[in-house]
């Protein structure tokens, strides 16, 4: 037997499963979504949202790329981002990274990856903001496991400077935003940064007017 063909195995077990405990699960499950988090977390197939928070489908709205990256250019992240805002109404948001993150020890390198280093491009800019921090550091892993904390810490800022939470905010008073990261050796999440919904919080330059946030 293949990989593959254990997939499809694994499925059907693992359905059967899900019907033997609860007839109703998913019927209940393919009526609708009401999930009250989104997780903005990396491809790492090490990094699974309901795996480490132990929720069943249906609980986490989860968007993923390398390095759990808030790019505002990029309409894929920001198309997942105003649906789970403001139509499924999620009241927090998780941007989880974790140590040993392969995208973010490659922006710490000066290799040359190809198309990937236009993305890469956007973790190196965190580099550069907290370049003299980093390199203090002795060795590649406290060096990248540091900038794995930054990073995380950036892009839930990088969310609150976008209209679609800013109008949130100001409309229903959420989502709130959590900046975890994940430990591959012990499978614990660390909170490194929670931001309230306040304007305050808001760095002014990326603040829009509230009197055009409808």
């Amino acid at each position: 037997m293949n990989a593959y063909e254990r997939l499809q195995l694994q499925n059907k077990a693992w359905s059967e499963e899900k019907t033997e405990i609860d007839k109703d699960y998913f019927l209940r499950l393919a009526k609708q979504q009401s999930p009250k988090f989104l997780w903005i977390g990396c491809s790492d197939s090490r990094v699974p949202a309901n795996e480490i928070t132990g929720t069943d489908p249906g609980e986490i709205f989860v968007h993923r790329n390398i390095a759990n990256m808030v790019v505002h250019t990029d309409l894929n992240m920001l198309s997942v981002l105003q649906y789970a805002v403001e139509v499924l109404k999620v009241e927090h948001i998780i941007v989880c990274g974790h140590y040993g993150c392969g995208g973010v020890v490659a922006a710490l390198s000066n290799n040359n990856f190809g198309l990937i280093n236009k993305w890469l491009r956007n973790i190196k800019e965190v580099y550069k903001m907290y370049k003299s921090e980093i390199d203090e550091l002795e060795d590649l892993e406290a060096k990248s496991n540091r900038l794995v904390e930054l990073n995380v810490i950036e892009q839930c800022q990088d969310l609150i400077k976008t209209s679609i939470i800013q109008k949130a905010w100001n409309s229903r008073n959420a989502p709130h935003i959590y900046g975890w990261v994940y430990g591959l050796d012990n499978g614990l999440v660390s909170e490194l940064v929670k931001i309230e919904p306040d304007f305050e919080n808001i760095n002014p330059i990326f603040r829009y007017d509230r009197d055009q946030l409808i």
